[in-house]
């Protein structure tokens, strides 16, 4: 039977691994210390139900249940500052269902933490490798913004890993996650039925001008790189004015200056542009407009610029069967006080689509925040996003083969 105590108290406890000390935030990067003792409890916790553990080269962690099964589950490692909630509620929820249903004779369930969701080398770097984005070379010559590759960061999983998993033994993908937005919260609703999930585009960009000493060199003269960011950004806002919608969204996030020193005009600026939109056909667009901008910019100013490795996944709409599913659960839980919603967030989903029909569960975030140690959801709404999954769960739409 579903046991929400027990949920809670695996909710909780995963928390403890990286646990920041401020808020209930955390911070367990992936390949930290605290992500791989977090991966090994959860192996531990899935072994304990009855479920066959699983380690592949990624480190992406399987709780793998006999025969053909249904596959639950989210990530477990959290960005650089954090909260307890994102991807961990989906594990753990995923967890609890697939107890519950083997303790119960109900249907097949196997859990999934997949690795990297939160792109410290890349975009759900995990499940891309896993549904074939990316290769496991492709993937091992990412980088982390101190210049680690993946494939060394991954050596700290060695001892775990078991070999790949195959696809083919599940019948379907399901994700519990925070919502991550505002939305439920404003509205006092309890339930999100995911329609779709938007599309990312991401890349470096770096411009390289020309370091001089701070104090001698005449503003008229320099060809300071941070300068060429700001007067990039500042363009490109105006630039996509007649391209977005209400809903896109544009982000830069990391900046790296080099020599980065305060007497110093730094000569290099390295930083992040990512973008988001329901529509592909946008999404290209946006790029054309970014990179016109930056080599304008450049040109501008007498700089050079130059182009990361463009990382990204297309928007994906959600398994009208797998939803469905959700949506009868959601109104016998929730009545009146849930909605369909599109999600702005990226998630493994997106990547596990390119195999198997996927669907998504969305419960409050407090505030709409999230990605910082102050997330957070009511326990009453995170107990009734697990009775919904595990409903739905139970629902034979929802055992079908596709």
């Amino acid at each position: 039977m579903l046991n929400p105590d027990r949920f809670l108290a695996d909710l909780h406890h995963l928390r403890t691994f990286g646990a920041s000390g401020v808020g209930r935030g955390v911070v367990r990067p992936a390949y930290s210390g605290p992500d791989v003792a977090a991966r090994r409890w959860l192996a531990q916790r899935m072994s304990d139900a009855g479920l066959q553990v699983a380690v592949d080269a990624m480190g992406n962690l399987f709780g793998l249940a006999d025969g053909p099964s249904l596959l639950l589950g989210s990530h477990s490692d959290s960005q650089p500052e954090g909260g307890w909630l994102d991807g961990a509620l989906g594990v753990v929820a995923a967890l609890e269902i697939a107890r519950a249903c083997r303790e119960s004779g109900g249907p097949s369930v196997s859990v999934v933490s997949f690795q990297d969701e939160e792109g410290r080398f890349g975009v759900t770097t995990g499940s891309a490798v896993w549904s074939g984005q990316l290769t496991q070379a492709e993937a091992d010559n990412l980088t982390d913004h101190q210049g680690l590759s993946l494939g060394s960061a991954r050596q700290i999983m060695r001892d775990m890993i078991t070999g790949d998993v195959d696809p083919g033994r599940f019948t379907g993908f399901i994700e519990m996650h925070i919502e991550q937005g505002p939305a439920l919260d404003a509205a006092g609703e309890q339930i999100g039925v995911v329609s779709d999930i938007v599309g990312i585009r991401d890349m470096n960009i770096t411009f390289s001008g020309r370091q001089n000493h701070a104090g001698t060199t005449p503003m008229h003269l320099r060809q300071d790189a941070f300068q060429a960011v700001s007067a990039f950004n500042t363009a490109l806002n105006d630039q996509f004015r007649n391209v977005v919608t209400p809903q896109t969204v544009w982000t830069i996030g990391h900046v790296s200056l080099h020599p980065n020193a305060s007497s110093i005009v730094p000569g290099r600026a390295t930083f992040s542009m990512q973008w988001r939109d329901a529509d592909a056909n946008r999404l290209e667009r946006m790029e054309k407009i970014i990179r016109e901008t930056a080599l304008a910019t450049a040109d501008a100013r007498r700089m050079q610029v130059s182009f990361g490795r463009l990382l990204g996944l297309d928007p994906v709409a959600m398994d009208d069967r797998l939803c469905g599913a959700l949506e009868q659960a959601a109104d016998a839980v929730a009545p009146k006080r849930w909605r369909k919603m599109p999600s702005g967030a990226l998630h493994d989903a997106t990547n596990v689509s390119r195999l198997l029909p996927v669907a998504m569960l969305f419960v409050p975030s407090l505030k709409g925040i999230s990605h910082a140690f102050d997330e957070d959801t009511m326990e009453d709404d995170l107990v009734a996003g697990l009775r919904v999954l595990d409903l739905a769960v139970r629902n034979p739409a929802t055992q079908d083969r596709p």
